[in-house]
Formats: structure tokens, sequence, C-alpha cells
């Protein structure tokens, strides 16, 4: 069958436009086919589209799909793995059909999760760091930068769960600061454009922060090391600060001389996770939000596939809070 995409026009170089993608009809045919219902979106995604990327995968090239995780069903299937109705996971990304082997997608359960978006959710980045790099426990004061992000709104909350008994987070605006406290439990959250993030964590978190979860990097790296107790562990994920330079510029050495001086363990870690981790996130997830103890934090995005470019945009610019997807209309 016939179907639209969405292609990478040209690989970026500085601030991404409109003008890098373009809607593209092409056949689809293989042993399944797939309507395509949800499709996740990540800051992460940019760096694949960089001629100079540094993720250890193979980047985007000009005239490809962007391919990135989708959620669809099944909707005509040669394979006895795959049935007709079958809710999907795949990393078929932009478009709003595709088709494959059955091996390529992988069944979800309908009824696990009430929205099937969820399985969309950055989750398992959050509670890798949170849990397993940073080691968050009981009495624990945290500092999450980018808070109202699709990370770092999951793993503030992780870290509630696993018994910090403070959890503070950055954000860029009044109203996700707001967000952040009175719909998903953070203990506080600041405005990052307020002043300096050493003297807001002085304000918030006297005694020191034991953990600080970055998302962010820069200025708010820097303060952080001015308010770590000796000891504290830093789990390093990104650097949304600086993520429109280049490569160097990107991904910043952190300062190991001060951390080092001060006893702070830097711990940077990989976005890309194994079966293991994907499984222990879902399953801390789905015990959470049976407990109440857990909001699923998401924006999601009405729109057609031609729509998704946009989105992507404006996901960059910060203009939505959470895990952020588009459900095709």
């Amino acid at each position: 069958m016939i179907t639209r995409e969405i292609r990478l026009t040209a690989q970026i170089a500085g601030i991404p436009t409109l003008d890098h993608f373009t809607v593209a009809e092409t056949e689809v045919d293989g042993e399944v086919l797939v309507r395509t219902d949800r499709i996740g979106l990540a800051a992460t995604y940019l760096e694949l589209m960089r001629a100079d990327c540094t993720i250890p995968v193979p980047a985007w090239r000009p005239g490809q799909r962007v391919g990135v995780a989708a959620i669809g069903t099944v909707v005509r299937s040669d394979s006895p793995e795959l049935e007709v109705g079958d809710l999907v996971q795949s990393m078929t990304g932009w478009s709003e059909y595709s088709a494959g082997p059955a091996g390529a997608y992988l069944r979800l359960d309908r009824d696990l999760f009430a929205d099937p978006g969820h399985h969309l959710a950055q989750g398992p980045t959050a509670f890798h760091g949170m849990a397993e790099v940073a080691k968050v426990g009981e009495g624990d004061v945290v500092f999450v930068s980018g808070a109202a992000g699709g990370v770092g709104s999951l793993a503030g909350q992780i870290a509630k769960c696993l018994g910090a008994s403070r959890v503070i987070g950055s954000a860029g605006s009044p109203a996700k600061v707001d967000w952040l406290v009175n719909e998903l439990g953070f203990d506080a959250a600041f405005d990052y454009h307020d002043g300096p993030t050493a003297d807001r964590l002085g304000e918030l978190a006297p005694e020191g922060i034991s953990v600080f979860f970055d998302v962010v990097g820069g200025e708010q790296y820097e303060g952080a090391l001015r308010a770590a107790r000796p000891g504290a562990r830093f789990a390093l994920c990104g650097s949304l600060s600086s993520q429109l330079g280049d490569a160097a510029q990107r991904f910043p050495h952190p300062d190991r001389a001060a951390a080092e001086a001060g006893g702070i363990e830097l711990l940077p870690f990989s976005c890309r996770h194994t079966p293991d981790q994907i499984a222990a996130w879902r399953e801390h997830f789905g015990r959470w939000l049976g407990e109440d103890r857990f909001v699923y934090p998401q924006t999601v995005v009405e729109s057609g596939i031609e729509g998704v470019p946009q989105a992507f945009l404006s996901l960059l610019q910060g203009s939505y809070q959470g895990n952020v997807s588009v459900r095709l209309s």
C-alpha cells in the first residue's frame, strides 16, 4: 500500500528548521502491516540527525525516514506471531503505516497501562539513572535539572518512590515550576532564569544535595557542584543547555577536578538500555501507578503525519511538559 512518511532532507548543523524535513509517499509491503497510532518524541533524536552524531548508532541520512519509537495496531498479518488488532511497538518512526517481518514488532499488553502512550515513556533512562547509577535511597536530597522534560519529570518521582527525603527540580517557567510541585509531587522547584543555581539550591537545600540527576549541564551543573555534600553522586544524563552547538559543545567534559576536590562521584551513563533495564522500569512503573504513588507526565499532540516535524521542533523549544508523543489523526 502507499503511505506517507517524514524524511530528513539534510543532516542538521546548528538549529533545526522545518526545511530539514519533507513529506514523501512510499510503498510499504511485508509480512505484517501496521497502522501507526502514536509516535514518541525526545530531544535525543536531534543528535541522530546530525552529521557529527556522537551516539554510537548509525545517524539518519538525507532521504531516509526518521525512525523513532512508535506504537501501532496490526491491520494485516501473514505471521502466526501477530494477529490483526494486536498493539505493537517498533522503531518504524514517522510514518502513517509500516510493514516488515513480525520480528521487527514487539507485541504489547493492551491492559498493562490505561493509555498505550505510556509504553513510550522515557522511563528506562530515568529509572536506570536514578535507581541503578545514582542509587538513590532513604534520606537522599536530590536535585533534578530539566525536571519538566520527559526524563526529568520521571526521575524526580522515581527518587521520591525510592525514599528520597527531598526532591528539588529546575524548570524554565513559573508554570512548569508550579506543575512540578503541585502535580508531580516535587518538594520544591525553581525557574533557572531567576538567578544562579547555587544560590537557589542554597535556599532550598541548605544542608546540601546528595544526588544530582543532570540532563542540562552548563551553569546548573556548576551550581550543583557548589551545593553538593561531600560524597554526593552525580548521574550525568545529558546536556540540553548546549544541544545546538558542535560536538564538543554539545557534550562538554565535566569539571572533574572540582568534583574530586569536593569528594563528588561523577557517574555519566548511556541512554541505551538492556531488556532487563526496560523490564525493571515497567515493573516499578506499573506498581507505582497502581499504588497511586506516581503520575505519568505527558503531552499528547494531535496531528497528521505532516505535523510531526513541527511538534518535534516545539519540543526542542521547551513548549511541552513531560513525555511527548503525537497521536496521528
